[in-house]
């Protein structure tokens, strides 16, 4: 706990969410990094916790109504809303999202928002559908436009016995993002800059059963995606089935094709940097069964092959959106470098990390990573070293990037 955190305020608005649960172990986070919290409940929000609850763990009394005279006379709605050092909306449920965007001041927890002159964090929860409806999207969009700064959402089951994106981020990670925000930005070169990373394999479908995949786990993907987030980057994670934990601060959006995959990395553009690390499938079934094909006794199938879409070369030939910084990884198991820097000539990008995933060498899947970063211009080589370390020192050197192309445009 840094002294820049100590005693710094956090308003707590509440919305009415079955994710509403979390906010008492964010309270108790909070309260454990010597942050206070005051909190407000929406009408809606006790009817999943109660006020009682929210006053024992913060200390202080519950504010839900926006015309008590006795709470207006000892702390007006404006008050309340200017004291703190940050508003957090935990859940921000797409009704708030929306009265939000709209600038609505219908209760307490809305005139907070649209009187308060201090920076607001939203972390959103709600139904997949309801995350993906084009409103809501709009609204996301306009509200980040606002300054409005967001966690999450994370994938994973929903109340409502729906899988996707729609779940309220952990109480660990909106607590860490709170923490971060109060640390300032000395420590956060990257902040306010967005970032894409991909991550993990592709399956490739042949029949409803069975699909073309790769040995990729994931995790040099995941550990880049949160090394940068670590440096303030706003990360979207394109991500490949994998068994990993969303890391925090980071929005992933999960596929299972390359097809999927390259429609996610463009919906995600434009961005300053972009990192593909994943480990795309080079061909597909052409013609996809929509029924399992049964074995039959010394017949065996025949399988037409398609190429799928080049991601790496499709983004960084794009004309308008390119980033400004587009990495690649080289996966070989033979003659590393001359490999390497034939992938960065031909695809267009600005860097490759280029790995030898021969067998024996266990990258693929394990925890250790031995790179050259490669440019137009030169070769490092990394020592061997964890995937988290790589991560890190890929972080620091994108990090210095933009800090040198930032001293050139002053």
């Amino acid at each position: 706990m840094g002294a820049n955190i100590e005693n710094k305020s956090v308003l707590l608005i509440i919305g009415g969410g079955i994710a509403a649960y979390k906010s008492l172990e964010l309270i108790r986070l909070l309260s454990k990094q010597g942050i206070r919290t005051r909190a407000i409940l929406t009408k809606a929000a006790k009817e999943f916790v109660t006020p009682l609850s929210v006053a024992s763990l913060t200390g202080e009394k519950v504010y839900d109504d926006l015309f008590s005279l006795t709470d207006e006379a000892e702390m007006g709605h404006i008050q309340l809303s200017r004291s703190a050092d940050l508003l957090v909306v935990a859940p921000a449920t797409a009704d708030l999202m929306a009265k939000m965007t709209t600038g609505q001041a219908t209760d307490l927890a809305t005139t907070a928002l649209l009187a308060t002159d201090k920076p607001v964090l939203i972390a959103p929860a709600m139904n997949v559908r309801m995350w993906g409806h084009p409103a809501t999207q709009r609204n996301l969009n306009t509200l980040k436009g606002d300054g409005i700064m967001t966690i999450g959402p994370d994938d994973g089951d929903m109340a409502c016995g729906e899988y996707g994106p729609g779940r309220m981020s952990e109480p660990e990670a909106i607590c860490g993002a709170i923490v971060d925000f109060f640390q300032g930005s000395a420590k956060k070169p990257l902040r306010g800059r967005k970032m894409l990373v991909t991550a993990g394999p592709t399956h490739e479908p042949i029949d409803p059963v069975r699909y073309i995949a790769n040995r990729s786990s994931g995790k040099q993907g995941y550990a880049i995606a949160a090394a940068l987030a670590d440096l303030g980057a706003e990360v979207t994670l394109v991500s490949g089935p994998t068994r990993l934990d969303t890391p925090r601060g980071v929005t992933r959006k999960s596929i299972e094709s390359a097809k999927d995959m390259l429609a996610a990395c463009e919906a995600a553009l434009p961005v300053e940097a972009a990192i593909f690390a994943a480990a795309v499938a080079d061909w597909r079934v052409e013609a996809e069964s929509d029924q399992k094909i049964k074995k039959r006794e010394g017949q065996l199938p025949s399988l037409s092959l398609a190429e799928n879409p080049d991601i790496l070369a499709t983004v960084s030939a794009r004309k308008s959106d390119r980033p400004s910084l587009v990495i690649g990884f080289a996966a070989e198991t033979e003659t590393i470098i001359e490999n390497g820097k034939a992938k960065l000539a031909k695809k267009g990008c600005d860097w490759i990390l280029a790995n030898d995933v021969g067998t024996g060498t266990g990258t693929f899947g394990g925890d250790d990573n031995q790179v050259f970063l490669l440019t137009r211009d030169s070769v490092e080589d990394w020592p061997k070293q964890s995937k988290e370390a790589v991560a890190r020192t890929l972080a620091d050197r994108i990090a210095k990037y933009f800090q040198e192309v930032d001293a050139c445009l002053t």
